[in-house]
This record gives structure tokens, sequence and C-alpha cells, in this order.
């Protein structure tokens, strides 16, 4: 309490307001927008704080912003860490930041963490599965903004190295509502058109907002399920998001992204010499191992003395065709006998069969012999034909007077029916009815 009789200089009523902000406020968290923002020389940022009611004056000192990475601009909604303070020589309190975040920081940080721990425990960030990235990839799908500053960077260092690699930019939004979705549209699209050695996703810097279309599940797993090797380029070097974790490699920037895939043409040359070097050094070898094989081969005995060598081969060569013929000769006489003996044995079963078949023959046609109706009409019987032809197998198929041919066993007798006498048995027959 004061002393209402007490006079202050202004000074120290300053300093009395001064110690007594700073040991109430010693540590808080203000939310606003800032506004008026001013970089200074010296290298500490001043700006004002501000909401629909009322506003704040603000300073981040140059030494509290080691590790800050994200720009601050008019506009922008702030979540400052700090304390109040009084500015004495102005008369003006105001907040001394220690650490200034994007509003919504920790929301996001939060669902980054949980997202991250859901696909780490889904494998989707273990290393074997990401596909090795192409040594000189000819065909390079690009999804980016084809204004943003990172397609620039990416194009420039690409045209520097190699200027005919064939880069082809599906051309999505890389911030804001619906980002994430032309994002991974766009990925699946360059998997689907085919042709591509490679896909580089890429953005350049910005604030945790800027980049969070690169931390939606939808990206990652789209960058997941793509057949082809993604290069994942978002951000500066010390931002990380959840692409950089799902594709199979991740570059620091845009320009590094380019320079990872084409390298630098003096270093495939320095490659190329030293194989061509290693090329020539083992033809070189091999040329040298066959004249030492030539050497030796020039003292051989039979280099030396060739003819003795031929005479002597000639002499192995007549001995060897003697034995193969002398044995030759032998399998051929033991052939010739066995080919005798079994000629032999065949034709002897052969003509055995012969005789067994000529009885069985015979036989059968003594059977066929005796059922001849030859046969039997020369055993004393007839047969009767009418004119026409047909059997007379009883008295009732002729009439008196009908002409009739009996076959006997060496002719035909023509006869006329005079008379025609029944058997008894059926006259009596006949006479009972």
């Amino acid at each position: 309490m004061c002393n209402a009789d007490e006079i202050f200089t202004v000074t120290e009523l300053t300093r009395r307001i001064r110690y007594a902000l700073e040991d109430r406020f010693s540590a808080l968290v203000v939310e606003g927008e800032i506004s008026n923002y001013y970089p200074s020389p010296a290298g500490h940022v001043y700006f004002t704080l501000k909401d629909a009611g009322s506003q704040i004056k603000t300073v981040f000192f140059k030494g509290s912003q080691r590790g800050h990475k994200a720009p601050l601009k008019n506009g922008l909604k702030v979540r400052v860490h700090g304390e109040i303070s009084v500015y004495e020589k102005g008369g003006n309190y105001q907040v001394i930041a220690r650490r200034v975040e994007a509003a919504g920081k920790g929301d996001l940080h939060a669902q980054f963490e949980a997202l991250k721990l859901k696909l780490t425990e889904e494998g989707l960030f273990e290393a074997d599965r990401k596909q090795p990235l192409p040594f000189l990839p000819q065909h390079v799908a690009v999804v980016t903004s084809p204004r943003g500053a990172a397609v620039r960077d990416f194009l420039n260092v690409v045209s520097r190295r190699y200027p005919n690699l064939h880069i082809l930019i599906f051309p999505v939004r890389v911030q804001g509502d619906g980002a994430a979705a032309e994002i991974a549209k766009a990925i699946k699209a360059a998997n689907d058109r085919g042709g591509f050695d490679v896909i580089v996703v890429t953005r350049g810097g910005g604030s945790v907002e800027d980049l969070w279309s690169f931390n939606e599940e939808v990206v990652a797993r789209a960058i997941a399920a793509s057949e082809l090797p993604v290069l994942s380029a978002v951000g500066h070097e010390v931002d990380f998001s959840i692409a950089d974790f799902v594709a199979d490699f991740r570059a620091a920037t845009p320009s590094a992204a380019a320079e990872l895939l084409v390298g630098r043409k003096d270093a495939f040359e320095s490659q190329l010499q030293q194989v061509t070097q290693r090329m020539a050094g083992g033809l070189r070898n091999h040329v040298l191992q066959f004249k030492n094989r030539l050497l030796r081969a020039s003292t051989h005995p039979a280099m030396r003395e060739p003819a003795t060598m031929v005479r002597e081969y000639r002499q192995r060569l007549d001995a060897l065709t003697r034995r193969m013929e002398s044995g030759l000769s032998r399998d051929v006489q033991s052939a010739r006998h066995d080919l005798s003996s079994q000629s032999r044995q065949l034709e002897t079963a052969l003509q055995q069969s012969v005789q067994r078949r000529r009885a069985h023959v015979e036989k059968r046609q003594a059977g066929l012999q005796a059922l001849s109706p030859v046969a039997v009409l020369e055993r004393g019987y007839s047969i009767t034909f009418d004119d026409s032809g047909k059997i007379v197998r009883s008295v009732a198929d002729a009439a008196l007077g009908q002409s009739l041919a009996t076959r006997l066993h060496d002719g035909t007798l023509v006869s006329t029916v005079d008379r025609i006498n029944q058997n008894e048995t059926e006259a009596q027959e006949e006479c009972s009815q």
C-alpha cells in the first residue's frame, strides 16, 4: 500500500508499477493477432498483439528467438508465452515474449503426435517397406503448387544439372481447406498414369498451419499406397511432417530434393572416369594373363617338336583303331550267331503255328461241309420250288396243275401236279372235322 502523502518521481512510480506487474504476471500466455510488425536491425522483433477489444505492445528479443521456426507477420494469430514488464522510458507496459507460436499449435501438436503414433503402430514408418530412389531417373512427377517458390527452386537445380530430364507437374494447392485431398489425389494420379521413375511431393517453408496439409492422414495413406518411390521435400530443413516419415526418402528442401535425384554432373563424370579406369586395368590384367599362358604353351614339347608329337599320336590312333576293329569283329560274329539261333527258333515256332491253324481250318471246313445243303441232297433228299421260286414246304402250298421244280444233287426235275395226297393223319383229322 502506498501512503497518500508520499511523493514519487515519475521514474520511481514507473519502476514500482513495473515491479508490481512483473511480480503479478511473471509467467503468462496471451493470445491475439499480430499488427504493426517491425523487425529491428539488431534482430529484435516488435509488434502489437490485439484482439477485438484491446491491444498490448510486445517485444520478442533476439536472444529468445533461438529455435523459433515459423515466420511472424501482420494478421497472424499467435500465442505468446512470456511476462509483463514496463518500458520505463516510455512509461508503457508490454509483453516480453519468451516463445511465440501459432495459435492452436498446442492442438495441432497433439493431433500430429496422435497420428504419428497411429501410423507408427501400423508400420508405415518402417525402413523395410521403403523403396530406394532411382539412381538417375528419366521421368519425374512433381506434386506441388505451380506458382510456389518450391517448384522454381526444384526446376532451377535440375535445369543446371540435367536439362533433358522429363518433369511433369501435378498442380495442387499446398495449404488451406481441401489441399490435403488434392495432394493425395495427385499422388494416385501419378501412379495411375505410369511412366514415372519417382514422385516428388514438395512445397516451401511456412508456419505450422501452412504445412499442415502434409500432416493429414489422407496424404500419409496416399504416399504409403504409392507403387512409385516418393521423395518428400516439405518446408525448411528444421520442418518435419508426417509425409516426411511415410515417404521413401526425405529431402531438407526442394533444392535438396533435386540434388538427390540428379546429383552433380561432375560427380557422375568423375564416377564414370573411375569406372573406365577400372575397366581398362581389368583388360590389361586379362591381356597379361593370356600372354603368360601363351608363353607357357610355347615352351611345351608339343610346340618345340610338333612332328614328333604328331607321329606319336598317329601311332596311338592306329593302335586304338586295331583294338576297335578287333573288338568290333568279335561283336559282329557273336551278333550273327545269336541272330541265326533266334531265326531258327522263330521259323520253328511259325511252322508249328501254321500247322495248328491249318488243322483248325480243316476241322471247321468238314463241319461246314456236313451242314451244306448240297451234302444233304447227295444223301437222297430234294427241294421243291413253285414257279415263283418259293420253296414248297407243304401240300397246302401246291395246287393241281401247278408247275413245280424239284432240285436234286445232280440237277432239277420240272413236273406238273396231277394229284395231291395228304398224310393219313391229316386226312383223318379232316374227316373227323
